[in-house]
């Protein structure tokens, strides 16, 4: 059965190495012109991704910093991208770099930008993010969400990470670690407050789902 139109992306639509995320101010402080760009196309971005993979791999300064980390990823997925292997890019970009270690990070490049966004932000820590990037489809923006919403360990995303990718759903894998898919804690407005709980009552329903079915229509009505 194909995607329903409306449902949101889980994977990268942006090109491949472009700063989509590493170039916005408003979620790292830099600008696009500041931000590298790596074009797996061009033999000179390519070198350069070649050499940013290689200090990546090695974990030399800047390792702590989460768009550093996103940088290290641009060129990771570039360097795929630009020799047509893991095993090619990997031999490329010289010792310390692995296959494992390219694939990993190529697939939190190739993340949703929703995704990529609470990783540039520090909510998402990177090497949660590599576990997130193991699965596929809704489920990746389902692990992350929960890795939000309950402030999941790096440990936990990993455990549930396998879990899903055994065959298990989200949900289920969640249910092991003690947690439940969809419940969040959200502050609202006291007199939105009132009038959720005030129609749930006269409708003899969850105030959860009434306040699901006003998000569904809000967001799935929109252009």
């Amino acid at each position: 059965m194909p995607e329903r139109s409306d449902q949101p992306s889980t994977d990268r639509e942006s090109p491949v190495g472009k700063p989509v995320i590493r170039g916005d101010p408003q979620f790292t402080g830099q600008h696009a012109h500041e931000a590298v760009e790596f074009d797996p196309d061009d033999p000179e971005s390519l070198e350069l991704a070649a050499d940013v993979v290689g200090r990546f791999a090695q974990n030399t300064a800047g390792a702590a910093d989460n768009v550093y980390i996103l940088r290290g990823a641009a060129a990771c997925a570039a360097l795929v991208r630009g020799e047509g292997s893991y095993k090619a890019a990997a031999e490329r970009a010289g010792d310390g770099a692995t296959v494992s270690f390219i694939r990993k990070w190529s697939r939190v490049h190739d993340l949703p930008r929703s995704v990529r966004v609470q990783v540039a932000k520090g909510k998402i820590a990177p090497t949660a993010a590599k576990h997130i990037a193991r699965v596929s489809g809704e489920a990746r923006l389902l692990l992350a969400w929960a890795a939000l919403d309950h402030d999941l360990t790096v440990r936990q995303i990993r455990t549930v990470a396998s879990t899903v990718n055994e065959g298990a759903s989200v949900a289920d894998a969640l249910a092991a670690e003690g947690y439940a898919l969809g419940q969040m804690t959200v502050d609202i407005d006291v007199d939105a407050y009132c009038k959720l709980r005030r129609q749930a009552a006269l409708d003899a329903t969850d105030p959860g789902a009434l306040a699901s079915e006003a998000i569904e229509s809000l967001l799935d009505g929109g252009p």
